[in-house]
Parts: C-alpha cells; structure tokens; sequence
C-alpha cells in the first residue's frame, strides 16, 4: 500500500508541477481556483427593499478558506442555484471577491462572512480525480507567474486533460506501468497545447520541471 500511494503522490505532483507554496506579502494579487460548495438565497431583511429581485448567499472554497458572498444575478437569471461544484478564478480583495466568466468578464461582489476551514492534506485520496483540476491550475498559476489571460487559455486545456487522466491514473485495474506510461503522453501533449500560450521564460521553466519529474516516473517505473 505505501508503494501504491507513493505512486499517486508522484502522479499529482506531476499533474499539477506541485511545489512549497511560500507567503510573500508585497506580491500582487492574482486570481486563484476556488470552488462553489453551496448556494442558497438570500434572506431579505427588514431594511431590503420590496421587489428587489432574487439575491443568492454563495460559498466559496478557495484553499482552506470559504467566502460567503453576496450575488445578485443579472436579469434574475437563476442559473447560480445550479452552480454548486464548479470551479471558477477568483480574486480576493479585503471585502469584495472578483471572479471571472467564460465570456472573459469579471463581477464583483461582497464578502459577507468568511469561514476557515481545519488545515487538510495537499490530497484527498477519496477525491483525488475531482480534485485534478483546481489543484493543476493553482499550482500551475503560481508556479509558472501566469496571468489572467493565459489562465482563461489553459482553462479549457486542464478541462480536457482532468477527463483524460481520469479514465488512466486513478483506474487500479490498469498495470501501473501502463497508467504512468499513458499518464506522460497526456501530459506532455496538454503541455504542447500550452506552449503557445507561454513565455519562452515559462516554457522552459515547465521542461526543467517536466525533466526531473521525468526522473522520478522512471523510479517508480523500476519499483
């Protein structure tokens, strides 16, 4: 059993170039991946004006943290009641949270609360699959300085590469030769999707990275 989850260790951190996330306090803010956990409507209060249309309490998990904030739909569309579980770029301000649509536009609303959460594990194993994709995109973020633009390209290029990976890596029917063996051609064709997306500066520092996880595949390999 350790062996096998020493395997999928190496296979997350591959997936998402995991690395020490270090507190740097004079760094600007940068989007980050949370997830929508709950939506339920607003309570009105005495002081909310009558007719007001539908407002929406929604919980989002970014990291250890969930921010509870205040979102009014635009022509009282109610497609936010069906949000729980997506994932979304978020910027976190001292009151406000900013998120960022498909469309390329961003809203701004109020925090009304906030909630930490008990410190986790990097991974939960019982949902290591779910998890493939905001882990991948956070680390990729951080690690490699992208900006907003390039995480609205790669978006969609995680999306595909979580489904492929999916149906390999977390399937323990599959040798597990063949599972990292088919792991690193998913891999490393999401990561020539993205080299367009890059800077010659990002690009290499990807390959140094791809380059001693590659080592650490060929370890596993050999056990």
């Amino acid at each position: 059993m350790p062996r096998l989850l020493s395997a999928v260790t190496v296979i997350i951190i591959i997936m998402c170039v995991a690395f020490p996330l270090a507190p740097c306090q004079t760094a600007p803010p940068k989007y980050q991946v949370g997830t929508i956990i709950a939506v339920a409507q607003h309570q009105q209060t005495p002081s909310d004006a009558e007719g007001t249309v539908t407002r929406y309490d929604v919980s989002v998990k970014v990291r250890n943290t969930v921010y509870v904030v205040l979102y009014t739909p635009p022509n009282s569309m109610k497609t936010v009641e069906y949000a729980a579980g997506s994932d979304l770029l978020v910027l976190i301000g001292k009151d406000t949270l900013t998120f960022s649509n498909k469309f390329g536009g961003t809203t701004e609303v109020p925090i009304l609360r906030t909630e930490a959460l008990p410190a986790q594990p990097t991974i939960d194993w019982s949902k290591a699959a779910g998890q493939y994709f905001s882990m991948k995109m956070q680390n990729l973020t951080e690690k490699l300085d992208l900006s907003e633009e390039q995480q609205a390209k790669i978006k969609p290029i995680a999306e595909q590469e979580r489904g492929e990976v999916g149906g390999v890596c977390f399937t323990p029917t599959i040798p597990r030769k063949e599972r990292l063996d088919r792991f690193e051609k998913i891999v490393r064709s999401s990561d020539a999707k993205m080299k367009p997306i890059l800077s010659q500066t990002q690009w290499e520092k990807l390959q140094a990275l791809r380059k001693e996880q590659k080592q650490e595949l060929k370890k596993l390999i050999a056990e």
